[in-house]
């Protein structure tokens, strides 16, 4: 499989003297050359190993020959008593953090997107974080991205001793697992505008990212407007109110979005930055201020179906 563009890119970009790079990120299995030089990635979740030789000159110490070989790890081998005694060693070490009770939920609250991408976990993050910086920061609205989600909150999902409802700190890391600092910046109207449009033909054409967004922020987006004009400026509203193109707002974002991650570039543009509380954080802080959390009604985007049999189009329901 041949690596994912911006890859080339940082290769092409790189001084000569890096003979090989081992990548990540992207979740493809390959052994591909590039401008030269070996370029490895072994996958996602543990299926493939990279088994790589370099060659040495002795003499020079340069690198005279690389070779390297993705590896398929079998699920039947047995567990290494060192590292179980490790792991061990460590869950005894972390298990009252892990299994410490930070708030309760009245039912399950999943990653799971509505036809307009919008999910309740998605709400709940995003007005967390909100929570987390509008005061000292004044932040207006969160953006959460999709793939930062990593695990649903089960109402009867326990970890350790906890009763059902209850959620752990261990239950918020496996949601937020990166604990990535949130970053609050000033952006235009117009640059949110062009960063929801950046959500489509992401991250390959025809496809689409759907931003999670905190309270108060809505919008629609067509589905049959072509890629640039699927979202109406008119319809971008902050508490009720269309956003004013050149008016500015502060927008909060964890740091892998405001520096332009996942396709959205237009993060990058923003200004007056400061930098808060990690993302896991905020969570844990909005549920031990207040439990029990409910499912949100998922009503903040709004997707407009395409028109057909001469009919007008229809908002889908949220």
């Amino acid at each position: 499989m041949k690596p994912c563009e911006p890859v080339e890119d940082i290769v092409n970009r790189t001084d000569d003297e890096v003979d090989l790079f081992i990548t990540g990120h992207s979740h493809q299995a390959y052994i591909s050359t590039i401008d030269g030089r070996l370029v490895t990635q072994a996958g996602c979740q543990g299926k493939f190993i990279t088994d790589i030789d370099l060659v040495i000159s002795s003499t020079t110490r340069d690198v005279v020959e690389v070779r390297a070989k993705n590896v398929a790890v079998t699920r039947d081998v047995p567990k290494d008593p060192a590292i179980s005694e490790i792991l061990k060693k460590y869950a005894d070490l972390m298990g009252p953090l892990a299994n410490e009770v930070v708030g309760s939920i009245t039912a399950d609250i999943t990653r799971n997107a509505i036809e307009s991408g919008e999910s309740a976990l998605g709400d709940l993050i995003t007005d967390a974080q909100l929570y987390a910086t509008s005061c000292n920061e004044s932040a207006v609205v969160a953006f959460m991205n999709p793939g930062g989600i990593r695990a649903n909150i089960l109402f009867d999902k326990t970890t350790g001793d906890e009763l059902p409802g209850e959620v752990t700190y261990q239950e918020a890391f496996d949601v937020q697992p990166f604990d990535n600092s949130l970053i609050v910046m000033n952006l235009t109207g117009l640059q949110i505008a062009s960063i929801l449009e950046e959500q489509f033909d992401n991250p390959d054409p025809g496809k689409k990212r759907i931003l999670q967004v905190s309270c108060g922020f809505t919008y629609a987006w067509s589905e049959s407007a072509p890629p640039g004009g699927k979202v109406d400026m008119a319809d971008i509203k902050i508490n009720g109110t269309p956003i004013d193109p050149d008016g500015t707002y502060r927008v909060a974002a964890n740091c892998f979005l405001a520096e332009g991650g996942d396709g959205f570039s237009t993060f990058k543009e923003g200004v007056d930055r400061s930098c808060g509380i990690s993302d896991l954080e905020a969570l844990e802080n909005y549920l031990r201020a207040f439990s029990p959390v409910s499912p949100t009604p998922i009503d903040r985007i709004a997707v407009v179906q395409e028109a057909s049999c001469g009919l007008p189009a229809q908002m889908a329901p949220a």
